[in-house]
């Protein structure tokens, strides 16, 4: 069984990983069906105001918060190698290193710049909002299963 510190981390790895795919649920349950409702102008406009807003300490320290504390618990687990709980352990790491943090980095926040710099009234914001809702909504889907995926894996990794 874990116990000790590397306990303590892993909670916090369940809680962390899970209160992420809280938030990516909400997108993809309905705050994304709802931008998408809006008339282009007016559904650019929301998600410029909202890309904005989540880059404030509250959401930044929990998405980068758990993002440390997952590479934290990953190089743990490799030096406590095989203690029980490792091979939930490294799953959980990988999944939100690589489904969250590294999609974030890769397919959603590349959309989020493209979008910040369109004018909502545009043509160009027009045309591109169809295709950004499809991609990003497709893209946060995943990072929401796969940092509901961490939060299993870890919580696994403590029975």
């Amino acid at each position: 069984m874990i116990d000790g510190p590397y306990f303590v981390l892993t909670v916090l790895g369940v809680l962390g990983t899970g209160l992420v795919a809280g938030v990516f649920c909400g997108f993809s349950a309905f705050v994304m069906r709802g931008l998408a409702a809006l008339p282009p102008a007016q559904g650019v406009a929301a998600m410029q105001a909202i890309n904005v807003a989540a880059v404030r300490p509250v959401f930044m320290v929990l998405f980068l918060g758990s993002t440390v504390l997952c590479a934290v618990l990953t190089v743990v687990t490799f030096v406590r190698w095989p203690d029980e709980g490792a091979v939930e352990s490294l799953v959980g790491g990988a999944l939100y290193l690589l489904g969250s943090f590294g999609l974030t980095a890769v397919a959603n926040v590349p959309r989020n710049d493209a979008l910040a710099r369109l004018d909502p009234g545009s043509a160009e914001a027009s045309a591109y909002w169809p295709a950004y809702v499809r991609e990003w909504s497709l893209w946060n889907h995943v990072r929401a299963l796969a940092s509901a995926g961490a939060a299993v894996a870890y919580l696994l990794a403590l029975t």
